[in-house]
């Protein structure tokens, strides 16, 4: 069964007065890296069971290859990554993902994370909840798990 019906639109990019998510590109390469590892300890706690990532020693070519990649994905609509980006586009805030799942009973995975630097001010939070509700009410998914989240990895 394909992940979602072939008819299916794909909703607009979801935004709010703090945030706005855009699909994820290689023209974000230089905000993402700077995102992804000042906040890599705690992106490790959240991601690193699963997913290995990312490791202390990741270069800036190998996440060019990592957007470069989620970008072709969105484009064939295989998975779909989003930059949590600043209203004025200038700060990365984070990134949010919705993916196949091939765990039973799920027909798809979710993640989010925001950078370690808005985490007091509860922007992940504002992020997740905002999130969540989008994808449970843009999406035709019955089940969505949330891995390190609601679920184990």
């Amino acid at each position: 069964m394909p992940f979602l019906p072939r008819d299916f639109v794909i909703p607009e990019p979801l935004a709010t007065d703090e945030f706005m998510l855009t699909p994820l590109r290689v023209d974000h390469l230089v905000l993402d890296y700077e995102a992804v590892m000042s906040s890599r300890e705690r992106l490790w706690q959240l991601f690193g069971p699963g997913w290995g990532w990312p490791r202390a020693d990741m270069t800036l070519m190998q996440d060019l290859v990592d957007l470069g990649w989620h970008q072709k994905e969105f484009q064939l609509r295989q998975s779909f990554n989003w930059a949590v980006m600043s209203p004025d586009q200038r700060t990365l805030l984070g990134c949010c993902y919705l993916d196949p799942s091939d765990r039973p009973g799920f027909d798809a995975e979710a993640y989010y994370w925001a950078r370690s630097d808005r985490i007091a001010d509860g922007l992940e939070d504002r992020l997740a909840a905002v999130y969540r509700a989008w994808v449970a009410a843009a999406w035709p998914l019955q089940r969505v798990a949330w891995p390190g989240r609601d679920q184990p990895w």
